[in-house]
């Protein structure tokens, strides 16, 4: 802190904190001319505790960065008609918070309001600068400055993640990428193969071992399971979770997901739209089934596949019953859905992140073929989605409870219908039709999602 003669010095800019509302940093702009401070502010919701008013709103505390959000409570001190510069006028909540600047600390009050489109994410009035400050216009950061890579680590956390990412193969595309993506923002990361992890089940202090190491010091895991693997991987990311590590999707999540029946009848219980589907156990159901999902032609799915394997286009009547007579003549367990003709052999994958679609591609199958997998020969291009196919995908993901999934979608005549929810989705396909960095919004997720308490014991093994 710079003073002059016990007065505290200030520039026309300045990083400040506000300690009780968790915002460790936040560049303010000082400004004189204004009478009252302002803080940036969205998602503002009022309710009491304690019989006392209260407001709850959430903060981008960087200002070219959305990706970090803190979430603030406060008591409501006032509500007034403030006006910004351009005139205009609004009615804003007015807290108080303590500000600190070195190792100076004073109360303020601040109005909120949504500065998303402001220089600063916070303006300091000549109200909260009546107690000693001076102020040199000419002058900017007194009191120190933040270079980019500290702001970005204050907020991630102070200090680098430990992650474990659960992949078979680390040199597949998706698993480079998350490695690249960590590495890139300080974080170390391992690659463990699910099926070489064993785990001690203790009640005192459950572990998971690795080759001949015990695993920990982990701060968040990264499960890539792949379906041949759910049971035994899901198991081992159980365990992760039971140490208090952090995972990108919670095992329960995956296993309802991976269960293709399941998740179609919990989606179908929340009213999203989907094909119409049938299941059946006994050869002498097969004709009214197909009858319940519309005739030929329809498509026959293995609950267990993947990639387009084990879904088959049955054309007509005959070959739909024979198809399905063969499946259970082999004991397998099937879907039988109508087929979206419209859609034009083609899907929308849009990739889900803590509920948001941060990406979205049109998956369009080769000539004479209908599944539109990439891996079966599919090509990726960009699409725009429509705001209801957007929400569909976002409900769909939160049904499941991933925080990450991609969704997979037909257009209908009847709207989106969601053909699968996977949680664990390819990146090469997404990334290169987009061209946006999705493993790098994943590691910012679990950036903030990694809890304080995991935090504070980072570094520790």
């Amino acid at each position: 802190m710079q003073q002059e003669t016990g007065k505290i010095r200030l520039g026309w800019r300045e990083w400040i904190s506000l300690p009780e509302l968790n915002v460790l940093a936040i560049k303010t702009k000082v400004d004189t001319g204004a009478k009252t401070s302002a803080l940036h502010a969205f998602y503002v919701e009022r309710y009491q505790k304690d019989s006392v008013d209260m407001v709850k709103f959430m903060i981008h505390p960087i200002q070219t960065n959305s990706d970090f959000q803190v979430e603030c409570h406060a008591a409501i001190l006032d509500e007034r008609k403030v006006a910004d510069s351009g005139g205009h006028k609004e009615m804003r909540y007015v807290i108080e918070s303590l500000i600190s600047i070195g190792d100076q600390s004073w109360p303020i009050e601040l109005s909120l309001t949504n500065r998303d489109t402001m220089r600063f994410r916070m303006l300091l009035g000549r109200r909260a600068m009546e107690n000693g400050v001076i102020v040199d216009p000419s002058a900017s950061y007194i009191n120190g400055k933040l270079d980019p890579q500290t702001l970005y680590n204050l907020y991630a956390g102070n200090s680098p993640m430990k992650i474990a990412l659960l992949s078979r193969n680390s040199k597949l595309y998706s698993s480079r990428r998350i490695i690249e993506a960590a590495e890139e923002r300080g974080h170390e990361i391992v690659v463990i193969d699910v099926l070489r992890a064993y785990m001690n089940i203790a009640s005192h202090k459950p572990s998971i071992h690795y080759k001949g190491e015990t695993l920990e010091g982990f701060d968040s895991v990264i499960p890539r399971i792949g379906a041949s693997v759910t049971s035994y991987g899901s198991s081992v990311l159980r365990q992760f979770e039971m140490m208090g590590v952090s995972p990108l999707n919670e095992s329960v999540a995956i296993m309802r997901s991976r269960d293709k029946l399941r998740s179609l009848q919990l989606l179908s219980r929340k009213g999203i739209g989907m094909p119409l589907t049938g299941y059946a156990n006994k050869p002498d159901d097969i004709k009214d089934v197909i009858k319940m999902v519309g005739g030929a032609p329809l498509v026959v799915k293995l609950l267990q596949g993947t990639q387009g394997i084990g879904v088959v286009l049955a054309e007509t009547q005959k070959a739909a019953e024979s198809v399905i007579e063969g499946f259970m003549g082999v004991k397998a367990d099937i879907l039988v859905q109508e087929f979206i003709k419209e859609a034009g052999g083609s899907d929308i994958r849009c990739f889900v992140i803590d509920g948001k679609v941060v990406a979205a591609m049109k998956r369009q199958a080769p000539a004479g073929e209908f599944r539109s997998n990439l891996h079966r020969g599919g090509t990726s291009s960009l699409i725009k989605i429509t705001p209801e196919e957007r929400s569909t995908a976002v409900r769909a993901a939160k049904i499941m409870g991933l925080n990450v999934a991609g969704v997979d979608l037909l257009r209908s005549n009847h709207g989106p219908v969601v053909m699968e929810v996977n949680s664990s989705p390819g990146l090469e396909g997404i990334e290169g039709a987009t061209g946006k960095d999705v493993a790098g919004m994943i590691i910012s997720y679990m950036e903030r999602s990694c809890t304080p308490a995991q935090t504070k014991t980072r570094g520790k093994g």
